[in-house]
């Protein structure tokens, strides 16, 4: 059984599981409201109430019963790989239109989650050690643009700043898992991004104006924008992006279980992906986005040692209260992307590691395994760094093939079942 904290050094670790996925929750609802030219006081909601959703989204999955929820301490947050297509759903058609599409994706993901259960079988260590690495390796990539600055076609992309802070980060973090003791190593990343930004706020860095801006005070409303309008080839669109996350959610229920050496059951994925399914319907009740399972918080598990659901509970009450209070939440982006990007760097390769932990598990001697592994990584990062390699194919096979992720699940999956018998996998 994971070892249980107080609840005071559980706030702490919450907090710290809190800054890991903060940059990118927040990022879904600032792309999708600057594209679609969104005003002061709509950004303002769209922000503080999609950081409520995550809170609420994340409880949903915490809280295991007879109905949903996989019960593993993990954070939900927005898809990313939603902001593309709802862009251009809010533009061809609507806002409302956009909501009504997330609606019909969420009751579609919650409807076949007993089906999509099923699929268990189809990832042994093999399958679900190559998913794994590739989600790490896929996830550094965005660490690095962050340890430059964040936007790599900026003047200052690299600038020296942003790389000392970035790499100060990183060594302090690195500093404290080898020094430090206890409580305080488990919590290092959290230690990292404090100093990172006190130091950086020596250099410049740091802009209050953020906290400033911020209104004191906000609810949530339903059909914030208007009444959902429905129409099929954006629910179709949406649908699709649904069984992406729910291939990654696959990866990151799979990982956090191997963690806490716990079988991953056909009933835990379902609950998983019912929980799923309904934070989505939430999302476009309330017009925030889609809700997926975060795969950056297995690191943090991974090099905190703290694997019990207490932290993340935490972690979701203070999402829920910073949504509430946007000038609390807006203290949060204050923290610089190079230090962001410095403590994401530790955390994705963790991940990769957790993989290849996994992937220790079966028989490397044997070609097949090799070929299934290999083959499936280099498919993922490829695609992760030229996406546009699809870009002649239809729309919606692109939607499919431009993730890394899924690429690279389909690829193990199916090579899988091809050497299944030859290579003994079960």
């Amino acid at each position: 059984m994971p070892k249980e904290v107080s609840q005071q050094k559980a706030a702490v670790l919450g907090l710290q599981h809190l800054l890991a996925m903060y940059s990118g929750a927040v990022a879904v609802p600032l792309l999708i409201g600057g594209a679609l030219k969104s005003n002061s006081t709509q950004m303002t909601y769209l922000v503080s109430i999609d950081i409520f959703m995550c809170g609420l989204a994340t409880l949903l999955q915490l809280m295991r019963n007879k109905y949903f929820g996989i019960g593993l301490p993990v954070v939900l947050g927005c898809a990313i790989q939603a902001v593309a297509p709802l862009v251009m759903i809010g533009k061809k058609f609507s806002i409302n239109t956009m909501y009504g599409a997330i609606i019909v994706a969420g009751i579609f993901v919650f409807l076949i989650a007993g089906f999509f259960s099923k699929i268990k079988k189809l990832f042994p260590p093999v399958v679900t050690g190559t998913l794994i690495t590739t989600i790490g390796l896929t996830l550094i990539p965005v660490a690095f643009q962050n340890m430059g600055g964040g936007n790599s076609n900026a003047k200052n992309f690299g600038d020296s700043k942003n790389l000392i802070v970035s790499f100060i980060t990183i060594a302090i973090i690195i500093a404290l898992e080898i020094w430090a003791k206890g409580f305080l190593k488990s919590i290092s990343v959290l230690v990292g991004l404090i100093l990172g930004t006190i130091i950086a706020s020596f250099m410049g860095l740091v802009s209050l104006k953020p906290v400033i801006q911020a209104s004191w005070f906000h609810l949530p409303q339903f059909f914030y924008f208007g009444v959902p309008k429905f129409e099929w080839s954006s629910s179709l669109t949406m649908i699709i992006i649904a069984l992406v996350s729910m291939v990654e959610s696959t990866g990151v229920f799979f990982a956090t279980g191997d963690l806490l050496h716990k079988n991953i059951s056909e009933d835990d994925l379902k609950r998983g992906y019912r929980a799923e399914g309904l934070a989505q319907i939430l999302g476009g009740l309330f017009n925030t986005f889609p809700y997926t399972t975060f795969s950056q918080n297995v690191g943090l598990l991974q090099l905190s040692g703290i694997k019990t659901k207490r932290p993340i509970y935490w972690a979701a009450s203070l999402l829920m209260l910073m949504g509430l209070l946007p000038k609390v939440g807006a203290l949060v982006t204050i923290i610089p992307t190079p230090v962001l990007g410095g403590a994401m760097l530790v955390m994705f390769t963790m991940i990769a590691v957790q993989g290849i932990k996994m992937l220790l598990q079966t028989n490397l001697n044997d070609n097949r395994n090799v070929l299934t592994i290999a083959i499936s990584i280099g498919l993922g990062l490829g695609v992760t760094i030229y996406p546009k390699i699809f870009q002649n194919l239809p729309q919606t096979v692109q939607l499919f093939l431009s993730n890394g992720i899924v690429v690279a699940s389909l690829s193990a999956t199916l090579l899988n079942l091809l050497f299944k018998k030859g290579s003994g996998e079960k």
